[in-house]
């Protein structure tokens, strides 16, 4: 009878592993095939509009399609990425119609020149289509919220290639201060595969050509405390600015209609000022420009006006491309004032501004490692650590939560 009971302890956690193993291979190759057809649809829509300028004037079109798409899949109090935050800390479902619904509108958003990013429409899919196959699966709530973990690691690895970023992100993000370590087998091995089906099929991962190896030593350490330091105080100021516009034009227009036509005319407006389309789309070509050394020192400021206005208007896509573009720009220009190199400051600052304004410290790090090699790898480790501490309680994310203080304080003993 013991022997039995002990057969049973060691067959249970095998049988357990065994069928998380083939979920997290399913997700992710489901999640690798979503990113990939999504990855591919953006670049050909942003090809289009680079291709054809005037299609910047349908803007306020595009609006209302979105909208129309919303109302239609009966979604109009979507929130986007809160949702998902959300549903995964009360697990609950996510409805099926939030993956047409995002992908449509993030196609829109690019093909006529919103300044959004990508990752949020990832995150939505994933966790859209997972949710589905667990419902499909009549897995339980605990393990319906893995799957929906691993099915936005999947898509967020499919779409950028960087799968160790992906997972770390997915579990980190949604609760700041701890790690969902029930779904990390599924999530990691769903990341893992979708980044592999992608590149299969095409799709490029986003890293750096610069090799960077700078060292840290008593003579340079001020500067990079500096850096991140302020890029730390960045990162307060776009999330600012963007909850405050959100704020601002949910609560003086009333009629998402009105709202997102208003916003799409104002950044057609914006553009012909401009007048070269640099600061539509995500920003990801602008970053890469800025990590060579190439920026202008209004460059972050206008993409943080631009990025703003478009999500405040209503359009869809995401936070974190633009986010990478403001950091790096930033960076390249901030860099030579205190002496660094202008294209390993915009790396790093790409790196520090998303920390600190998505609160996955993990994460960042591994984005570190994933786009820029090891070689510099505590200098970026250093940045993230300051990012995350400075940054405070501010995010991106309304939703997100705050298990622990992110510094030892008298309150925090008490407890």
């Amino acid at each position: 009878m013991l022997f039995l009971t002990k057969l049973r302890s060691l067959i249970k956690p095998l049988v357990s592993f065994l069928k998380w193993v083939a979920l997290g291979l399913i997700m992710g190759v489901v999640g690798g095939l979503i990113g990939t057809a999504f990855y591919h649809t953006l670049n050909f829509v942003t090809g289009l509009r680079q291709g054809s300028p005037w299609l910047i004037f349908l803007l306020p079109l595009g609006g209302a399609l979105t909208v129309g798409i919303y109302y239609l899949l009966r979604l109009k109090e979507n929130h986007g990425t809160n949702d998902i935050i959300d549903l995964v800390l009360s697990n609950k479902r996510v409805s099926f119609a939030v993956a047409p619904a995002i992908y449509l509108s993030t196609a829109i958003t690019h093909l006529f020149g919103g300044s959004a990013g990508r990752e949020g429409a990832a995150l939505q899919m994933g966790g859209s289509v997972a949710s589905t196959l667990g419902r499909a699966l009549r897995l339980k709530n605990e393990e319906q919220t893995a799957l929906i973990i691993s099915g936005m690691s999947a898509v967020f690895a499919g779409i950028f290639g960087t799968p160790l970023t992906a997972c770390l992100f997915t579990m980190e993000f949604e609760a700041v201060g701890s790690i969902f370590s029930p779904a990390l087998l599924p999530c990691f091995l769903s990341a893992l595969v979708a980044s592999k089906v992608a590149g299969l099929c095409g799709v490029h991962a986003e890293t750096a050509v610069r090799d960077f190896a700078v060292d840290l030593n008593l003579s340079n350490t001020w500067k990079f405390v500096l850096l991140g330091i302020v890029v730390s105080l960045l990162g307060v100021a776009v999330c600012f600015v963007f909850h405050k516009a959100e704020y601002l034009a949910e609560k003086y227009i009333k009629s998402p209609w009105l709202r997102i036509v208003l916003g799409a005319v104002i950044i057609v407006a914006l553009s012909f000022i401009f007048g070269n389309g640099k600061f539509n789309g995500a920003g990801m070509e602008m970053a890469l420009s800025a990590i060579e050394g190439n920026a202008k020192w209004y460059f972050f400021a206008i993409k943080i006006i631009f990025t703003a206005i478009t999500l405040a208007a209503g359009f869809k896509g995401g936070e974190i491309v633009p986010t990478f573009c403001i950091g790096a720009t930033f960076g390249a220009v901030l860099g030579p004032v205190l002496g660094i190199d202008a294209g390993f400051a915009a790396a790093l600052c790409l790196v520090g501004l998303f920390c600190a304004t998505t609160n996955s410290p993990l994460a960042s790090i591994a984005l570190a490692l994933e786009i820029f090699g090891s070689k510099s790898i505590y200098l970026f480790v250093l940045i993230c650590v300051i990012a995350f501490a400075v940054s405070g309680r501010w995010g991106l994310y309304k939703s997100q939560i705050f298990r622990f203080s992110k510094l030892p304080t008298a309150e925090s003993e008490k407890k």
